[in-house]
């Protein structure tokens, strides 16, 4: 790294630190007044209880009465005292700002807000439009369709009238054969453009419409310093915030994942013609020799109006030293796409079924997999566990082992057609998918020559499905000694009552199974795994939430 690169990364590193550790505190703080709160309502509702006994017991008065005049008296003051209290912090809310805008040293204060990764020297950007950059990308914005002129709101209707109809109108018609002139689809155009329309151009607030301009103006002006000043914006990878970095070193980034992987290959010409002839021409000669139904070649057949060149970008990963990144492939209109969502459609579930007694769903599901494991008194005070996950898995799958696997599986159990597609032609579709996968980044184009896209939909089944291959030895041990396994597409999870050293030696030479898979683990009484902390404590099993450092807290 050169000296400007890293102390970006120790800056960055530091403020993390310090932002973590004032949100830990500020949780406990909560947590604590919580509990004081809970335990104050608790010995009111002790002191009403008595005063209820002492008045019902009372025979000179009519204690019902008077009870009920004091409850109702007692409603009123504290209704009356939660409308001051919530006027006094509006007002001292406004004091807290005004005195915060106006202090210098509250500029250098590290808050506990969500704030983008900054991987700069210097922020170009101002307070208010640092600010809305804080939002995230998952801010609901006000309707900046309404501030548009009306010709282009008309165009947006018609494009997402036009969306939506065909998608509601295909499904019915595929699966429950309701013919695309049926009147009652008719009715239903008509009443969605309808309410489209009224959604579109029904007046915003004052307000709104002010807080909309407003809105435009800084993305503007943000768009504008990005410009100027070379910059990128990406969402982080697993972090649910914004990435704002230069265009040269997160180029640096791009090639670097393209040395390390060795995966693609530059191309001098644009094989887009090509590659759709084939594609079009596998379905077509398929079809004549009947091993597809005509449905099926209509299902997979890309569209040549809309058909294109994937695009790769990559998403930064800010949770992890020197900001490595992880590529995503645009596919929705590539030759291939409709294949790889169809075999993702038939295949997909065959190896849910088959293999769900090593799959982890989610955090849930391995709670409640660890509950049965305990009920079988497995669980000690000596109990490890071990999670590792596997470097660029999709991008590192050797194709031919990955088809010669995805065969093996589904003769395995049983298959010889999946939905009456033989497997040889299952072999062939698949692989076209893989092998015909190119796509655009910068102003150049690239083959994939190993693994496949990461955003194509059967890529994800392919490799749980090379997975299922190369488990077959862990899983095989973890069952002879009762202990647990599971695996969420490339994190897994074992238990371990043997030794730390032997479960490191058992890791150790998995890691050499195969010479494009390796893993990273940990081992503790102690580890998060997903959206959930598992902890040993002294053989019972405590389970919380995990925050990832990485992602920022948003709702």
């Amino acid at each position: 790294l050169n000296n400007d690169q890293k102390t970006i990364e120790v800056r960055n590193k530091r403020y993390k630190t310090i932002q973590e550790a004032k949100r830990i505190c500020l949780n406990v703080f909560l947590n604590s007044y919580e509990i004081q709160l809970q335990e104050y309502h608790q010995q009111y509702e002790n002191e009403f209880l008595q005063l209820e006994s002492h008045l019902l017991n009372n025979i000179n008065i009519n204690g019902s009465c008077v009870y009920q005049q004091i409850q109702q008296h007692m409603n009123y003051q504290t209704n009356k005292l939660k409308r001051q209290v919530s006027m006094k912090i509006r007002s001292l809310r406004g004091i807290l700002i005004k005195n915060r805008r106006r202090s210098s040293s509250a500029k250098n204060t590290i808050g506990v807000w969500p704030e983008p990764y900054i991987d700069l020297l210097t922020n170009v950007f101002n307070r208010y439009e640092w600010n809305y950059l804080s939002f995230g990308p998952s801010c609901i914005r006000i309707n900046q369709s309404a501030i548009r002129p009306r010709h282009q709101q008309e165009i947006a209707i018609q494009k997402d009238h036009k969306s939506i109809y065909d998608k509601v109108g295909h499904h019915l018609n595929e699966h429950y054969f309701v013919p695309m002139t049926a009147t009652i689809l008719k009715q239903y155009s008509n009443q969605l453009l309808h309410d489209l329309n009224r959604s579109y151009f029904s007046p915003l607030s004052y307000h709104d419409q002010t807080l909309a301009l407003k809105q435009a103006k800084k993305v503007v002006s943000i768009q504008r310093k990005i410009k100027k000043h070379h910059l990128i914006l990406r969402v982080t990878d697993k972090g649910y915030n914004f990435y704002i970095g230069t265009e040269k070193e997160f180029d640096k980034k791009a090639q670097n994942f393209f040395h390390d992987t060795n995966a693609f290959i530059e191309l001098k010409e644009n094989p887009f013609n090509k590659i759709q002839d084939n594609v079009i021409h596998l379905l077509n000669q398929i079809r004549v020799k009947n091993f597809i139904f005509q449905w099926q070649c209509n299902k997979m057949m890309p569209n040549r109006i809309k058909c294109q060149l994937a695009h790769l970008y990559f998403n930064p990963k800010t949770h992890k030293d020197g900001i490595p990144v992880r590529p995503i492939e645009n596919t929705i209109h590539a030759p291939t796409t409709n294949i790889s969502n169809y075999l993702d459609e038939i295949i997909r579930p065959i190896f849910d079924k088959e293999c769900q007694n090593t799959t982890i769903i989610d955090g849930s599901s391995l709670i409640q997999a660890l509950h049965q494991y305990m009920r079988k008194g497995l669980f000690k005070s000596t109990t490890l566990f071990c999670t590792f996950d596997i470097r660029n898995l999709y991008t590192m799958l050797p194709q031919e082992e990955a088809l010669n696997i995805l065969i093996e599986f589904l003769n395995i159990h049983g298959y010889t057609k999946v939905k009456g597609i033989p497997l040889e032609t299952i072999r062939l579709l698949a692989s076209i998918v893989l092998k015909e996968n190119v796509f655009v980044y910068g102003k150049k184009i690239y083959q994939q020559v190993l693994g496949g896209a990461m955003g194509s939909s059967f890529t994800l089944t392919l490799a749980n499905i090379f997975m299922w291959k190369w488990q077959k030895e862990l899983v095989r041990r973890q069952d002879i000694t009762c202990e647990y396994y599971g695996r969420y597409i490339d994190d897994v999870f074992m238990t371990w009552n043997k030794s730390e050293n032997e479960l490191k030696k058992v890791l150790e030479n998995a890691n050499n199974w195969h010479p494009n898979i390796k893993l990273e683990y940990k081992i503790g009484k102690s580890l998060p795994f997903l959206d959930i902390l598992l902890t040993n404590i002294n053989g019972t099993l405590s389970t919380s939430v995990y925050h990832k450092p990485a992602a920022e807290p948003y709702v």
